[in-house]
């Protein structure tokens, strides 16, 4: 079978470092091509001396257009308003899209809900195999455990992340609600500040730490009057992500258009 030839947007990242490196270890995929903002300093720079590994023979370029016509994936870790940009060049071109960007809201996840129906979109907010098998005990747990035990997602990442709670804490906590057969927008307790009352019974609560560069933690934590129960996961490099973005383009080549995640890749559906 030929190699996928893989485009990376935000190639000079840290998440674009390491999936460059990703692919150059990984068999049946290629990099082809590499994108930057405009203004970007490293405009022109090989990717491969970026990411660590000596010259590749890619040069960054910025033109996304160009990128999505000489591809058969591209795989992206950004923003919001870009991704939805690029998914829009997907469907046009048919050509796959492998999407970790967090912190999309309902118009632009319908956006890609549309792309999906011209071409193959894989979208998971982490893409981490070990915190998406943690996503389907969490809603198995929830389910077995009722509102005595009061549910609550904590997590800290590195103090340049933007986004809070995390597109991962967010995806947790709607695993408990979907395990409790309730919304989350519904029973989400966001912020803690100042004279609170008691907690409210039933409430999925958040609790964001930033600092230093720590990549990902995250912890459910259920906790009742005699008893606490615990679901942990930490991640040590962002190398766990960019492998399942490179396994995701492997396996996203024989599915027909649609949108796919994690749970779809691993078999975890029947999980919960």
């Amino acid at each position: 079978m030929a190699e996928i030839k893989i485009g990376i947007v935000g190639s000079a990242g840290r998440m674009g470092s390491a999936l460059v490196r990703e692919i150059e270890k990984s068999e049946g995929v290629k990099l082809v091509a590499a994108i930057e903002s405009p203004a970007h300093p490293s405009l022109g720079e090989d990717a491969g001396l970026i990411a660590g590994l000596g010259e590749l023979g890619i040069k960054i370029g910025h033109s996304a257009e160009e990128l999505f016509s000489e591809v058969d994936c591209v795989i992206e870790f950004s923003g919001p308003g870009p991704t939805v940009e690029h998914a829009a060049y997907a469907a046009q071109r048919q050509v796959q899209h492998i999407i970790g960007t967090t912190g999309l809201d309902k118009d632009q996840e319908a956006a890609l809900l549309k792309a999906a129906g011209e071409t193959q979109i894989f979208w998971a907010p982490n893409m981490s195999m070990g915190v998406n098998v943690l996503l389907a005990l969490v809603e198995k747990a929830s389910a077995a455990l009722n509102e005595d035990f009061d549910a609550e997602v904590l997590e800290m990442h590195h103090r340049r992340k933007v986004d809070a709670p995390s597109g991962t804490a967010l995806a947790l906590g709607r695993a408990i609600a979907q395990g409790r057969g309730v919304e989350l927008n519904d029973v989400s307790r966001r912020v803690r500040d100042g004279i609170t009352g008691e907690r409210v019974r039933g409430e999925i609560g958040f609790a964001v730490l930033r600092g230093g560069d720590v990549v990902g933690d995250h912890r459910v934590i259920y906790a009742s009057d005699n008893e606490t129960v615990e679901l942990v996961h930490s991640a040590s490099s962002r190398q766990i992500f960019a492998a399942g973005a490179v396994r995701a383009a492997i396996w996203l080549q024989d599915k027909p258009p649609g949108l796919y995640g994690m749970r779809d890749m691993l078999g975890l559906h029947d999980i919960s």
